[in-house]
């Protein structure tokens, strides 16, 4: 599931790091990592407290910082090359197969609640056959390009009629728009009840998203993704943060409630206006700055403790 809700920001990532928008291709990865965490699971723990499961916090969380924390020292050097792109490829790779040995083991019990929560309807469904699945996946992935070429072209003229840089628009606009699979997935399985679906699909997209869609877009590009200082000395500092924050709170009785939800919220749109105001060299900038470096810490310090 989350591999599949990542599909739009891979699209996007390759389709821009193929043309030369590096910064788009980036900024979408870093972007949809810090909205995955403060927008959906914000949204959505309000909609109904999550529940966390244990593994998560054991396995899937640790993995998405390593992944994270990996990403920050490959981008020390100033860029993401092949080699840096092979290597979190294989990564990916050697993820996956232990996601299948290890559900290989999964108990009888573990195995019968799953096929009783996602069994195939019974009776005929004209989508059933092979043949029209793989027609679906076909006419799916072609419009999945067709979309990405339109989102980061029409990403690019926004920028420049905006006065704003493609990394800006990246983390931004190109960010949350290739996360909707993921807002609507987390969102409707809280709706149902499904709340560590909700948590589950935000954490495995982000270790696709660095792991996998950074990984084909940096060995798709003409030549190795620059990373510009901002995004070293900010955007990717704040994505680990925010992986990071994730830890008390799931900590914290294994949910995320409703306050919890609400600040995740205030925290992203912090961000966003932080990031606006840098593009813009806003005069309440520094005003800004002071705040926000005043008040976050106090909140992630209360939670830690």
């Amino acid at each position: 599931m989350a591999f599949g809700t990542s599909a739009p920001e891979l699209a996007v990532s390759v389709r821009s790091a193929w043309g030369g928008q590096v910064d788009i291709a980036l900024g979408n990865v870093v972007g949809s990592n810090i909205f995955n965490v403060l927008f959906i699971l914000g949204v959505s723990a309000i909609i109904a407290p999550l529940v966390v499961a244990p593994q998560l916090i054991r396995q899937e969380v640790p993995v998405m910082l390593g992944a994270s924390g990996l990403l920050f020292a490959l981008a020390l050097d100033g860029g993401i090359s092949r080699l840096d792109g092979a290597l979190l490829f294989g990564l990916l790779v050697t993820y996956t197969v232990f996601l299948i040995r290890q559900s290989r083991k999964e108990t009888q019990s573990t195995k019968d609640e799953y096929a009783a929560e996602f069994a195939a309807p019974q009776g005929l469904a004209w989508d059933r056959h092979w043949s029209v699945q793989l027609l679906l996946i076909a006419g799916g992935l072609g419009l999945l390009v067709l979309g990405a070429h339109w989102l980061v072209d029409a990403a690019v003229s926004f920028a420049r009629a905006l006065g704003l840089s493609e990394m800006v628009i990246g983390l931004t606009i190109v960010a949350a728009g290739t996360s909707l699979p993921e807002v609507a997935t987390s969102v409707i399985a809280t709706l149902r009840g499904e709340r560590e679906i909700a948590v589950g699909n935000v954490i495995g997209s982000n270790t696709f998203n660095i792991l996998g869609v950074l990984g084909v877009s940096s060995l798709v590009a003409p030549a190795a993704l620059p990373v510009a200082p901002a995004m070293l000395s900010f955007d990717l500092l704040v994505m680990i943060a925010v992986a990071l924050a994730c830890l008390p709170i799931f900590f914290s009785g294994h949910s995320i409630e409703r306050w919890e939800g609400a600040l995740f919220l205030f925290y992203y749109a912090a961000y966003t206006a932080f990031l606006l105001l840098a593009a813009q060299q806003h005069e309440a900038l520094a005003a800004y700055g002071v705040a926000m470096t005043t008040v976050v810490p106090v909140r992630l310090r209360y939670h830690w403790e």
